[in-house]
C-alpha cells in the first residue's frame, strides 16, 4: 500500500502501535508506511465493528500481518515456510475454521492466514464451540479483511465460497474447497463442516513438505 499523505490516525493508542511495530520492522519499513497501513487497517476493520473497545489491539495485529506479509514479498526468502491463505465470504465460519486446523495439525510446518472478502462482525459461536470440541483454540480470532499483501505472500490459496470475489494471482497453487456455509447452522451441522474440512486439511498435508 502507497499513500502520499498518511490517514490520520483516530487514537492515540494507534501511535504507540505505529512505534512497535515500526521498531519490529526497523529498517525494512518506514514509520511512515507503518503508520498509513495501521490507520488503513483500523478503518477496514471499523466498517464492520460493532464494539470498538478492542478495535486499536485488531487493528495492530491485522497491521502486523500485512507487514509480515509485505516483508516475504519483497525478500521472499524468510523461514521457507509454505504459506496458506483461506479465502471466504466472511472469514467468520468456513476460512476460520479451516486456518485454525491446518495450523494446529500442521505444527509449525505452514504458515497460515484467513481473511474475507465482505468481513463479518465476530466469528460465528458454533464455529469456535466445534473447534474447542476437537482440541483447536479459536479465541483469538476474528474476521480480517481480504488484503493485497497477504494475497501476494501467500503460496496457496484456498477459495471456499467467496465466488467471483475470491482473488486470482498469477503463479500461486489454487484450490476451491466446496463446503457448505455454517451461517445460522445447529452445532450438528457445524460439526459436520468441521470434519468436511479437516478431511481436505488431511489431503492437503499430503502435498505439503516434510519438516
Amino acid at each position: 500500500m502507497t499513500a502520499s499523505t498518511p490517514p490520520v490516525l483516530p487514537d492515540a493508542r494507534l501511535a504507540a502501535g505505529v512505534a512497535r511495530l515500526a521498531a519490529l520492522h526497523a529498517g525494512h519499513f518506514s514509520a511512515e508506511t507503518v503508520q498509513a497501513l495501521l490507520a488503513d487497517s483500523y478503518s477496514r476493520l471499523a466498517q464492520t465493528a460493532r464494539v470498538r473497545t478492542h478495535l486499536v489491539v485488531l487493528a495492530e495485529r491485522l497491521t502486523g500481518e500485512r507487514l509480515d506479509a509485505l516483508a516475504h514479498t519483497q525478500e521472499p526468502t524468510g523461514s521457507g515456510l509454505t504459506r496458506v491463505l483461506f479465502v471466504c465470504s466472511h472469514n467468520a465460519g468456513r476460512s476460520q475454521m479451516a486456518a485454525a486446523l491446518l495450523a494446529y495439525r500442521a505444527a509449525g510446518r505452514v504458515q497460515v492466514s484467513s481473511a474475507g472478502t465482505h468481513p463479518a462482525t465476530e466469528v460465528e459461536p458454533l464455529v469456535a464451540q466445534a473447534l474447542t470440541e476437537a482440541g483447536v483454540d479459536l479465541a483469538d480470532a476474528f474476521p480480517k479483511p481480504l488484503t493485497d499483501e497477504v494475497v501476494q505472500a501467500a503460496d496457496i490459496v484456498i477459495t471456499m465460497g467467496c465466488g467471483d470475489a475470491c482473488p486470482v494471482v498469477p503463479g500461486r497453487r489454487y484450490f476451491d474447497w466446496p463446503v457448505p456455509d455454517p451461517d445460522g447452522a445447529p452445532i450438528t451441522v457445524v460439526r459436520q463442516i468441521r470434519d468436511v474440512i479437516d478431511a481436505h486439511i488431511t489431503d492437503l498435508l499430503a502435498t505439503l513438505p516434510g519438516d
